[in-house]
């Protein structure tokens, strides 16, 4: 029998309180359970709404924070930086073309090793003008030592705001964090979340604090020196050993949430359901996981051997979680809402790291993928029948392909 295994967001921890809240609005209310020093903002849709909820916090005396209206994503970026440097717990975030706008900021933050947390509503790339959900904006920084995290609900948004400060200012690890949330499928969308209380959340984050690294005039170091082929290498390479200890680090974190709070399950990293004895699964991350387990519990009720994987982190990867997982299956199809123009196989990003994840393994199943939902598309129940199909027909074929799915003749 199939067993539906997935992170338990639903279990109200004693003393906290539901509300019929969005996903941006569940941001906010953990940045005011983490007492966040210094937010900045320039608006731009979709992210903009957390910071409309952020004011209003602020407007009505439940989070004392500078707030601080920039002119640009850019020099938004440029603030968080700075206020982290000085020993600040930082906000921020923009989406798509603003995200872009920023990256001269977001480039050099992990070798500055400032951990602060920054929302990607995630939306499609102009031109063509679109709001959409499409995840390629947050995937430009997946390479530079940005930890990512695709959302699915806003109780998720909420917790992993807290676990996200918690995991990523710890002076083991110090790396920032974009905490990636589909554009109007979970910014706008609201949703019953349990809010905890202050005293939760203060017996579980503690203050943010830098160590030696706080710039301060009592404390003479340097921050982004100029180090050209002296120093870069090693830069880059204690960058690479901070993110090698990441995984560690969120797993402790994960575990400590789960006692305090009594939720986000066991595995951190991926979340598996009904794939007990599945044969043919999908693999997808943030709000499409809501659809394709519906049509997974509809086909699991004609009898069908079928499941889904959700990728929670997705830097960095769960490697090891995922190569155990996938090992068991006979076909996988990884959905995208992403692209990769010119990449191997023409395929998405997370299809061909995903890929790369199963070539040590010692079972490999039959890789297909699908780039499904751009531009903030709906996947239809439809949809996910093809790609169901598809795999299932690629696993029997031996071969897997990358093929759009929704696409208009």
């Amino acid at each position: 029998m199939a067993v539906a295994k997935t992170t338990d967001t639903t279990q109200k921890a004693p003393g906290s309180q539901d509300e019929l809240i969005s996903g941006s609005e569940a941001v906010a209310h953990a940045l005011r359970l983490a007492d966040v020093d210094v937010i900045a903002a320039y608006p731009i849709r979709p992210y903009d709404t957390v910071m409309q909820f952020v004011s209003k916090l602020i407007a009505d005396g439940r989070l004392d924070a500078e707030f601080i209206v920039a002119e640009s994503e850019h020099s938004q970026f440029e603030i968080v930086k700075h206020a982290c440097s000085v020993g600040a717990r930082a906000f921020c975030g923009s989406s798509g073309v603003g995200w872009m706008h920023a990256m001269e900021c977001l480039a050099v933050t992990p070798s500055l090793r400032l951990p602060y947390l920054a929302l990607c509503g995630n939306r499609a790339l102009d031109d063509p003008g679109a709001f959409g959900t499409e995840h390629n904006d947050a995937m430009t920084v997946r390479d530079l030592g940005w930890m990512l995290y695709w959302v699915e609900t806003a109780q998720e948004a909420l917790d992993m705001t807290l676990i996200g400060y918690r995991a990523a200012e710890d002076q083991r690890l110090s790396l920032p964090l974009a905490l990636c949330l589909d554009g109007a499928f979970l910014t706008h969308s609201a949703q019953i979340v349990s809010v905890p209380t202050q005293g939760m959340v203060d017996s579980y984050l503690p203050r943010f604090n830098l160590g030696n690294r706080v710039l301060h005039p009592d404390n003479p170091i340097s921050i982004a020196p100029q180090a050209n082929e002296d120093w870069l290498m090693e830069i880059r390479k204690q960058t690479d050993e901070a993110m090698r200890r990441a995984p560690k680090i969120i797993t402790e974190a994960h575990r400590e949430f789960a006692k305090v709070f009594g939720r986000q399950g066991d595995n951190p990293f991926i979340d598996e359901y009904m794939t007990d004895d599945a044969e043919t699964v999908l693999v997808g991350m943030g709000t499409l996981a809501s659809p394709i387990r519906v049509l997974v519990r509809k086909l699991r009720a004609q009898g069908e051997k079928v499941g889904f994987v959700r990728v929670k982190w997705f830097r960095p990867l769960g490697t090891e979680e995922l190569r155990n997982c996938l090992s068991r299956f006979k076909a996988v199809g990884v959905v995208d809402r992403d692209f990769g123009m010119g990449s191997p196989d023409m395929g998405g990003v997370l299809y061909n790291d995903i890929r790369a994840v199963m070539y040590d393994a010692p079972r490999r199943p039959v890789i297909t993928g699908f780039v499904a939902g751009l531009g903030g598309r709906e996947v239809e129940e439809k949809d996910a029948l093809e790609m169901f199909r598809r795999t299932e027909r690629a696993g029997e074929a031996g071969r897997g392909e990358v093929t759009w799915i929704g696409v208009r003749d």
